[in-house]
């Protein structure tokens, strides 16, 4: 009996020692300050593969130079399980950090500051979110994942005060990213679970009605929308991954029509400054392998550049770029690299002339970044 008492002693000890301790040291890294002033650094969302559980949360703090890893499950050690399944999104709001968690059909609310959890809203396979006036928007596949019968998507609204979801609307199948722009939010439909029946629209939705208003016809396989200054939407269509290429598409939301298209692939972009940051990792069935190529964009020309954001040296660096972000405040780059997929990836920072300006190891997959702003 007294063996037992002292093992159950031990344990606790053990445990309160994980409860109070700081983020291990192999768990910090330090690349380096820069005397923010008005960025204060930046949160990292790392996939993780599917079905491992091993979604993770990263913080870059750019006052210390300190790359923390593993800070959700620091700040919530006694949530069993972590952070959760895939990681797909991320975003802030006021004083909440908002994690997208695709596979465990939630998305995680924290205090910004600490990586508390505030609260835990369920839903069924949510993709991506964005912000407007108050409210948060999600898009949804609902069903399960891969599922080819899956009912039309959704995209729900959250009250960012309450966290709780106040209103849905039906758009089209599998909806992807999301953006909400003068009153109206545009939502990119895929279609992705029943292929080569994919959905080749975007849906306007009114937000004050809460009603989907229009489909604007794009191309097939949608993904990312991004928006620039002007109210233009960059909308990417991944093809069918055989025959129909993948494309880059611009859409006019005074008019809700395309107004040019360009025959690249992107896979994912990020817009700062009239210059659309973009990457291209996509795979052929055809060749069986990766093409991988870097670009810029001039959104008020509306012309791709000669120029690219990273050195011709250093892109052997990257293995398979995976995510993208532009620091809003000294425009370098950042890119992310998932390497294989199963093992911890990469975040490499860029200058804006190019150059490298220093590397960290991340999670799995790392894919997802939000600024955090003073």
């Amino acid at each position: 009996m007294k063996k037992i008492s002292a093992l159950v002693l031990i344990f606790f000890g053990l445990y309160a020692c994980q409860s109070d301790d700081p983020i291990p040291d192999d768990d910090v890294q330090n690349p380096g300050g820069q005397n923010p002033t008005s960025v204060a650094g930046f949160y990292l969302l790392n996939e993780g593969n599917m079905s491992m559980n091993k979604a993770s949360l990263d913080y870059m703090d750019y006052e210390t130079g300190d790359y923390k890893r593993t800070v959700f499950s620091q700040a919530n050690p006694d949530l069993v399980g972590g952070l959760g399944d895939i990681g797909n999104a991320i975003g802030i709001y006021g004083s909440k950090l908002y994690v997208v968690v695709n596979g465990s059909n939630k998305v995680e609310v924290l205090d910004v500051n600490s990586g508390k959890r505030i609260k835990q809203i369920d839903i069924d396979n949510p993709r991506y979110l964005t912000f407007y006036n108050g409210k948060g928007y999600l898009s949804s596949y609902l069903g399960t994942i891969g599922d080819p019968n899956a009912p039309n998507g959704i995209v729900a609204e959250i009250d960012t005060t309450s966290l709780n979801i106040t209103r849905r609307v039906e758009v089209g199948r599998q909806p992807e990213e999301l953006v909400a722009y003068n009153d109206k939010i545009y939502v990119a439909n895929s279609g992705g679970y029943s292929p080569p029946e994919y959905e080749s629209t975007v849906s306007v939705i009114d937000v004050n009605a809460f009603t989907e208003i229009n489909r604007i016809e794009v191309g097939i396989n949608l993904h990312r929308l991004k928006i620039d200054d002007e109210g233009d939407l960059y909308v990417t269509s991944r093809g069918d991954y055989y025959e129909i290429p993948s494309k880059l598409f611009v859409v006019d939301t005074h008019t809700e029509t395309v107004k040019k298209s360009f025959d690249i692939g992107v896979s994912n972009l990020t817009i700062h400054k009239d210059i659309a940051y973009m990457y291209n990792s996509e795979f052929s069935f055809i060749t069986g392998d990766y093409e991988i190529s870097y670009l810029m964009l001039d959104t008020k020309t509306e012309t791709i550049l000669d120029q690219t954001y990273i050195s011709e040296k250093d892109k052997n660096l990257i293995e398979m770029p995976y995510g993208i972000a532009v620091n809003p405040e000294t425009d370098e780059v950042l890119i992310t690299d998932a390497k294989d997929y199963v093992t911890p990836g990469n975040l490499y920072c860029f200058t804006p002339d190019g150059a490298l300006k220093w590397s960290v190891q991340t999670g799995d997959i790392p894919a997802h970044i939000t600024f955090n702003y003073e």
